[in-house]
């Protein structure tokens, strides 16, 4: 019998942040994690490979105390025990004689989402702004759906997610659900059960979440611009377009118009390849239907137009007036929600330097290469400390971060749960507690809740928190600032009292989340969208908004910046995340790997075919920038000329030791940075 069941939260790189019950065994060992059932949004749902926790939280390869390198970069035999006091010890002396010689900027803390936590994630940047080491321009994931979403609407939040259940049709473009977000599909279901709704799926291939949709509209990668052009010169030649809710409500709306006069269907259809037809069909079902919730994915974003694809798209509840209506309107993300929560503690923020460098986190390969359009008139980077994250697999141009990685005079010190592929290039080794091992909080960009999360078994071995991690090393370097003082959940109280919020203990569900959700005026933009104009733009001046803005028309469409296919590059890659893994977490979990089977690339039959390849044949993909071998699987759910490659699988797990991010740009994406992940041309031939 369980001892009992104890509240967390789930802390990966999620947009639905679940609530969860975890069953605890006894003071170190967890069995099932369920939904939480009384969380508003989790509903008692949570996805298989977080149910199954207990396989990755008591897994046999777990770090369980400090490592040094004795031998080879790379090879898990290099590594020897070395106590956690001398392995601090080592660390901060490392990056004090690196400062020494070429100034603190010659350190460059660099971290992600390993944990969305916000004192266990964000705290590395106390460290940073006290002892003025590189920053990080954080770009790898949202930069450039942030910036798309902020040119059209303003802030960053929308509709309730849980309005879905009174929705007459559920638009999802650029996601997944079914196998990123399964709460989604719980409000799906809901609205399709009580009110007979249409789910409809954008998406270049047919996905689980295409699988269940009414309708699945199979766009070419990179084009979605041109599709929601095309959708919109039917909404205003059909008269589908709410004129007074356009007067009211927008910017543009004229020169909009006139502009879609000759984006037709039929035009779109030569560049997105999305029949005519069928975009007619959709148009007119968006534009019947008052009650449409556009849910905005991060997928069609990670493209060179991926901004200006993603603001194309939000253009559409604002031509139609869907945001007037319950179960109307869009949601892409709710970190406005969160913007009054005072983040000073646990960042440092009163010790933010902007004259201090800053890094693009996506281009740590050319970074760490001695790139100059990256480093500046600054010195290289000569020692990293990596929490949350596993660059060395999941960062672009692969090949040049194994490059920075290898040269000798990188100093690394590598935070983490495993032996990591990043962890294997590191001089030292830390080992790292699980969300289930020590206090955070979370906001979310799926659902509209603040939540906390206590402890609920003790640390797996020697592991340490970054947050003890942190602190420990600031009194090593001689940082000042009172958080390095605090714990963890002192940090928390504190930060919520600054914030004027109630104290942890007096939030809803005893003591675990705080509902921000905004009244429907403000939630549906009927009070101003949230930015200078108070209205919906549709023209965006993107010079204004970023450096990289050659190419992005100020009118929605399609942008023609995107890495095209062409003779030598007939085919357009996908590296689409898979149902089993998230990120390269849970990418070594026995029944993740299991459910996947192998690194495989999805190609049209007839493009096999054509090629002279059969289902299950060995290929290789390549281009410029490298090639990769893996399997091929018979697919005819994208259209031809189109590859799709699901989950990032460690490089090992290619026979030749390099995964699918080497074939990926680091290239900025347009107009602010961001990852390019679903841009890239390549060849096919077989292996």
């Amino acid at each position: 019998m369980p001892l009992d069941y104890v509240a967390s939260v789930c802390p990966h790189d999620c947009p639905s942040t679940c609530a969860l019950e975890v069953e605890r065994i006894d003071a170190r060992t967890i069995g099932r994690v369920r939904g939480a059932a009384a969380h508003p949004y989790t509903a008692g749902v949570v996805c298989a490979k977080v149910a199954r926790y207990a396989e990755r939280q008591h897994h046999p390869l777990r770090l369980a105390r400090p490592l040094r390198r004795v031998g080879e970069k790379g090879r898990a035999d290099s590594f020897v025990p070395i106590a956690w006091e001398d392995a601090l010890d080592e660390v901060a002396e490392r990056f004090a004689r690196a400062a020494q010689r070429f100034g603190p900027e010659t350190v460059w803390p660099y971290y992600y989402a390993g944990t969305m936590g916000l004192v266990q994630r964000d705290g590395i940047n106390r460290l940073r702004h006290a002892m003025r080491y590189s920053r990080q321009y954080s770009t790898i994931c949202v930069t450039l759906a942030d910036t798309g979403w902020r040119a059209g609407v303003g802030a960053k939040r929308g509709v309730d997610s849980r309005e879905m259940a009174e929705s007459d049709l559920i638009v999802v473009w650029g996601g997944n659900p079914v196998s990123t977000q399964v709460n989604v599909m719980t409000w799906v279901a809901r609205a399709r059960k009580e009110r007979g709704a249409k789910l409809v799926v954008v998406d270049p291939y047919r996905t689980p979440t295409a699988e269940v949709a009414d309708i699945h509209l199979c766009v070419r990668p990179g084009t979605d611009g041109a599709l929601a052009a095309g959708v919109m010169h039917v909404l205003f030649r059909d008269g589908y377009a709410d004129r007074a809710y356009m007067a009211r409500y927008t910017s543009g709306a004229a020169e909009l118009e006139a502009h879609l006069a000759h984006c037709t269907p039929a035009w779109a259809e030569a560049i997105c390849g999305v029949p005519a037809a069928e975009i007619e069909a959709f148009a007119r079902l968006y534009g019947e239907t008052k009650r449409s919730f556009l849910r905005v994915g991060y997928g069609f974003s990670r493209t060179r137009n991926g901004s200006h694809q993603l603001w194309s798209v939000t253009c559409l509840p604002a031509v139609t007036g869907a945001w007037q209506y319950r179960g109307g309107g869009a949601l892409y993300g709710g970190a406005a929600l969160y913007k009054d929560f005072d983040r000073t503690l646990i960042e440092g923020l009163d010790l933010l330097d902007e004259s201090v460098r800053e890094l693009d986190q996506t281009r740590i390969g050319p970074v760490l290469t001695g790139d100059r359009r990256d480093l500046g008139d600054g010195p290289p980077v000569t020692a990293l400390l990596v929490q949350n994250t596993n660059p060395m697999v999941v960062a672009p141009e692969s090949l040049k971060v194994r490059a920075g990685f290898a040269r000798p005079d990188l100093f690394a010190c590598v935070h983490e749960q495993f032996m990591t592929e990043t962890a294997l290039m590191a001089d030292i080794v830390l080992p790292a507690t699980t969300f289930l091992e020590h206090e955070d909080v979370y906001t979310a960009s799926g659902h509209t809740h603040f939540q906390v999360a206590r402890k609920v078994v003790e640390p797996f071995g020697e592991a340490r928190s970054n947050h003890e991690v942190i602190c420990a090393l600031a009194k090593r370097l001689g940082a000042r600032h009172r958080g390095f003082e605090m714990t963890a959940w002192e940090i928390i109280e504190e930060s919520l009292r600054l914030s004027g919020w109630p104290s942890a203990d007096a939030f809803e569900g005893g003591g675990r989340w705080l509902d921000m959700a905004l009244p429907f005026e403000t939630a549906h933009m009927l009070d101003g969208f949230p930015n200078r104009e108070g209205r919906f733009r549709f023209k965006v001046d993107w010079a204004s908004i970023g450096p990289h803005y050659e190419g992005l028309p100020s009118l929605p469409g399609h942008a023609e910046v995107i890495e095209k296919a062409d003779a030598e590059h007939p085919f357009r890659l996908v590296a689409a995340p898979s149902r089993s893994f998230l990120n390269t977490t849970f990418n070594n979990t026995p029944s993740s790997v299991a459910r996947e089977g192998r690194p495989t690339a999805l190609v049209h039959p007839e493009d096999l075919a054509a090629l002279g390849l059969s289902h299950g044949d060995r290929i290789r993909l390549g281009n410029r920038r490298g090639t990769v071998v893996l399997h091929a699987k018979s697919f005819d759910g994208l259209q031809r000329g189109t590859v799709v490659v699901e989950g990032i699988w460690p490089n090992h797990a290619f026979e030749e030791g390099i995964g699918i991010n080497a074939l990926t740009s680091a290239d900025p994406g347009r107009p602010c940075g961001g990852g390019v992940f679903h841009d890239t041309a390549i060849w096919v031939k077989p292996a």
